[in-house]
C-alpha cells in the first residue's frame, strides 16, 4: 500500500490530538480513574482503532484492511499480558492511585517514540534482506518457547538495566511529590519516585516490543500498518489497566494462547522467507485471512478456559498486591490532600 508523506503527517497529528485529548480531559486533575471512566476511554479508542481499520478496508483495498485488524488485535492481545508487568511495578512502587494514569501515559508515550525508531530500521532490513524474515521468526519462537516455560517469571519485579542507571546517576527522594518528577531541596535537583518508575514502565514496554515488532511485521511489512496498529494499541492499553484490574490475573492460561500465537506467526515467518526464496509451493505461504482466523480463536479458548480454571481454582489467579487501588473515598482524599500539601511545601522559595 502506497502511503503519501500528507497521510504519515495526518496521521500523527491525529494520535498527537488523542494525547491532548487525553491530557487535558482525564489528567487535566489527578484522580483515580474509576470503572466506568475506563470502559468509556476503552470504547473510545477501540471504535477510533475500528474506524481507521475501515478508512483502511475502503481507501487502501481488503487486504490492507485485514492486516491492520490482524495486526491490531494481535498487538492489543500481547498489550494485555504486558498488564500484569505493570500492576507488578505499580505495587512495587507503591504509586498512588491518583498517580497511575499519568505514569501510564507518561511510559508508553515515551515506548511510542522508541517503537516508532524501531519499527523505521525493521522496515528498512526487511526491503532489502529477505534473511531478515528468518531472524525476526527465530525471535518469535523463542519467545514462545520462554513464555511457555517461564509462566510464573512475572510474579515479582526486578529492576532492569535502565533504571538500576537512573538511580546511580540521581539522587531519588524517599516519597512521592505529588506528580513532580523533580525537586529541589536544599539547593540540589532531586527526582522523584514518580520519575523512576515512568522510567520503569516505558523500558519495560520497550523490552516487550522484542516480541511484538516481529510478530505484527510477521503480518504485514507496510511500516504505516505496523506504526498504526502499534499505535493505536498502545492508546487504549492505559484504560485498559484500570478496566481490567485484577480481571487480567484470572487470565492463567493467556501466555500459553500469546505463545501459540506468537510460534504461529514465527512459523510464518520461516514460511515466507522460504516462499520468497521459491523452496516452497505457493499454498503454503500463510494469507492474513487464516493468521486472523487462528488468532482470533486462539485468544477467544484462551480466555474461555482461562476463566473457567480461575473460577474453579481461585488460587491460580493470584496477582500481585493492589492494596493502593483498593482505598476507600476518604483514603483516597486524604493521600490527594497530603500530596498536595507536600507539592505546596517544595514550592515555597529556599531562604
Amino acid at each position: 500500500m502506497t502511503v503519501p508523506l500528507w497521510l504519515w503527517i495526518a496521521t500523527i497529528g491525529g494520535l498527537l490530538v488523542l494525547i491532548a485529548i487525553d491530557l487535558v480531559v482525564v489528567d487535566r486533575k489527578p484522580h483515580q480513574v474509576t470503572t466506568g471512566e475506563a470502559a468509556r476511554w476503552v470504547t473510545f479508542y477501540v471504535a477510533c482503532a475500528v474506524l481507521f481499520g475501515i478508512g483502511v478496508w475502503v481507501f487502501g483495498g481488503h487486504d490492507p484492511g485485514v492486516e491492520f485488524f490482524t495486526g491490531y488485535i494481535t498487538e492489543y492481545s500481547l498489550s494485555v499480558d504486558n498488564l500484569f508487568i505493570f500492576m507488578v511495578i505499580m505495587s512495587s512502587f507503591k504509586v498512588p492511585a491518583i498517580h497511575q494514569h499519568r505514569v501510564l501515559l507518561i511510559g508508553i508515550l515515551l515506548a511510542l517514540v522508541m517503537r516508532g525508531a524501531f519499527i523505521a530500521i525493521g522496515a528498512a532490513l526487511i526491503a532489502q534482506f529477505v534473511w531478515v524474515f528468518f531472524l525476526f521468526g527465530a525471535i518469535l519462537i523463542w519467545t514462545a518457547v520462554s513464555m511457555v516455560r517461564g509462566n510464573d517469571e512475572h510474579e515479582e519485579y526486578h529492576e532492569n538495566a535502565v533504571t538500576r542507571m537512573v538511580r546511580k546517576i540521581f539522587p531519588v527522594t524517599d516519597d512521592y511529590v505529588g506528580h513532580k518528577s523533580f525537586v529541589k531541596r536544599d539547593g540540589k535537583r532531586w527526582i522523584t519516585p514518580m520519575f523512576v518508575v515512568i522510567v520503569a514502565i516505558g523500558s519495560a514496554d520497550l523490552l516487550f516490543a522484542v516480541d511484538s515488532i516481529p510478530a505484527i511485521f510477521g503480518i504485514t511489512q507496510d511500516a504505516y500498518l505496523v506504526f498504526a496498529a502499534n499505535a493505536f494499541a498502545l492508546m487504549g492499553l492505559r484504560q485498559l489497566y484500570f478496566l481490567l484490574g485484577g480481571l487480567v490475573t484470572k487470565l492463567v492460561y493467556l501466555s500459553y494462547g500469546l505463545a501459540i500465537i506468537l510460534g504461529f506467526i514465527g512459523a510464518k515467518l520461516f514460511l515466507h522467507a522460504l516462499h520468497e526464496y521459491h523452496l516452497v509451493p505457493d499454498w503454503l505461504d500463510i494469507n492474513n485471512w487464516v493468521s486472523l482466523g487462528v488468532i482470533v480463536t486462539v485468544l477467544t479458548l484462551t480466555t474461555v478456559l482461562s476463566l473457567r480454571k480461575a473460577k474453579k481454582d481461585p488460587e491460580s489467579a493470584k496477582g500481585p498486591n493492589l492494596e493502593l487501588n483498593a482505598k476507600s473515598p476518604e483514603e483516597r482524599e486524604a493521600a490527594e490532600r497530603e500530596a498536595e500539601g507536600r507539592e505546596a511545601a517544595d514550592a515555597q522559595p529556599e531562604r
